[in-house]
């Protein structure tokens, strides 16, 4: 059955009353614009860490193979997990029917080691994606020739190999000769250091802005274990990913752990992480095919003694069934970890000046929520509404009376809307715009104007109907947007 939906004279009574809130720019004829305005600094993102901050076991390096057209670019990078004990690998992956030709080779690749890897190889300036059978084979070379490499590995884990990650314009062809090339001077200049692993999230970039760098360190028995996430993304970003698939982005990222967990279970985290951070943000509404989320876990987090020191003790694989406390508590980390790690890629939303939350509440259940949440977080005209600080939430309204629910329609009668001013603010009551269907009388327009000029916004949507929520995070649309798109390949 069709969505079920507001009849028309119905949303007609309720645009009637929408208060009408305009910009103080205007024309000679009284028409609202929009200025140009250019995306804000995002310097502030980029973090440096100190050597401990790493997880032990992974060396890195990064390199330019000539794939991005500015000389000296990185666009090649390498991970490997040194430890002498198998690595864990795990990815979620898009589930866009045009899977480019890294993504059908890693998802191999982890079915055929039964989820162990030495790790990964990435390219950024070119996806790999609609190639045919030359990509395939470009995207085997670049796993194999790696892999062939690399120092043997003391781990009982001949079946694994190099997954494969590629990023950039579709439809053409690697410079594969040139990346093959490249292979061997990566891999002799491996190293932890943390320059290297800031260069190694450069080789992700494309037309971000910044690079994507996190580290995080928990407590997980008596392990002290390290996260790293580099991660990527500023455009065609609406991702659906789910575990590899039998034969059936651009956003991609990468966790590594020293933690010790065992692939399936590896592979249960991811999913719970991923779909509640990754799939839960929107740049434009575009999925790519090659979105690709990858979690390596090589097990070199030493035990700590009494007095916080790190021994060299060797970490058992942990599993959900005889680990119960321990899996739960690194899940979590996985999922707040990840969830950091994606909304920097809504902050660097191509042309983006707003970074927005959408939070639905009191749902029947979550897949309502997150329904709602994101049919008003890829609404062009929400979006350019957003950019142009105009605080038109009948716009708000329709996307959310649009959204695909049978056999669960909304009523329209018991839904409000407020826009939540930021905590920093001093004055933190919401601003109600819309409560339980009916417009509220006297909306301040001046303290919407103020909450619309924050970077950072917050809408709040409650469906009356139920205690799920689910956030969503999007950006605005911008001028900067259109430039961008209108000439990528050149």
């Amino acid at each position: 059955m069709p969505p079920l939906l507001p009849s028309h004279s119905a949303v007609s009574r309720v645009t009637a009353v929408i208060p009408t809130l305009t910009r103080s720019a205007t024309t000679s004829a009284g028409t609202a614009v929009t200025p140009n305005k250019p995306p804000p600094s995002k310097d502030h993102y980029v973090h440096t860490y100190s050597p401990e901050a790493f997880p032990l076991g992974y060396s890195v390096s990064s390199t330019h193979a000539g794939i991005k057209k500015k000389s000296g670019a990185l666009d090649l990078g390498i991970l490997v997990s040194t430890s002498d004990t198998p690595t864990s690998a795990a990815a979620c992956m898009t589930r866009n029917v045009f899977k480019a030709a890294p993504v059908t080779v890693t998802s191999e690749l982890l079915r055929s080691s039964n989820g162990r890897a030495r790790g990964f190889i990435i390219n950024s300036g070119c996806a790999n994606a609609v190639t045919g059978k030359k990509g395939l084979e470009d995207a085997w070379s670049m796993s194999k020739s790696t892999t062939s490499q690399l120092p043997p590995s003391d781990a009982k884990e001949s079946d694994a190999g190099t997954l494969v990650m590629s990023t950039g314009v579709i439809g053409q062809h690697l410079p594969i000769s040139s990346i093959l090339e490249k292979i061997p001077g990566l891999i002799q200049t491996l190293d932890d250091s943390p320059k290297s692993w800031l260069d190694l999230s450069k080789s992700f970039m494309t037309t971000d802005t910044f690079p994507k760098l996190r580290a995080k360190t928990f407590k997980l028995g008596d392990r002290l274990v390290r996260l790293v996430g580099i991660d990527k993304g500023a455009g065609m970003i609406a991702p659906s990913m789910g575990p590899p698939q039998p034969p059936h982005a651009t956003l991609l990222g990468v966790i590594a752990t020293d933690a010790a967990i065992h692939p399936e279970d590896l592979q249960n985290a991811l999913n719970y992480a991923v779909d509640r951070s990754f799939n839960n943000i929107t740049v434009d509404g575009d999925m790519s095919t090659n979105d690709t989320i990858l979690c390596l876990a090589n097990g070199a987090a030493g035990s700590t003694d009494h007095q916080g020191r790190e021994t060299a003790e060797k970490m058992k694989e942990l599993t959900e069934n005889e680990n119960p406390q321990e899996f739960a508590i690194f899940k979590e980390q996985l999922r707040e970890f990840a969830e950091e790690l994606a909304q920097l890629v809504v902050r660097d939303g191509e042309g983006a000046t707003k970074f927005v939350t959408i939070c639905v509440k009191n749902a029947p259940t979550y897949e309502v929520a997150n329904a709602v949440a994101k049919s008003v977080a890829n609404s062009s005209l929400f979006k350019t509404a957003m950019y142009g600080e105009d605080a038109n939430w009948g716009r708000i309204l329709c996307a959310v009376g649009y959204t695909p629910l049978s056999p669960n329609p909304i009523s329209p009668t018991s839904v409000s809307v407020s826009f939540l001013p930021p905590s920093s603010s001093s004055n933190t009551e919401p601003l109600r715009l819309l409560t339980n269907g009916e417009p509220e009388a006297n909306i301040d327009e001046a303290r919407a104007s103020e909450l619309l000029k924050e970077e950072d916004l917050e809408i709040e949507i409650d469906l009356g109907d139920g205690k799920e929520e689910a956030k969503v995070w999007t950006c605005d649309f911008s001028h900067e947007y259109v430039t961008i798109n209108g000439s990528y390949r050149s």
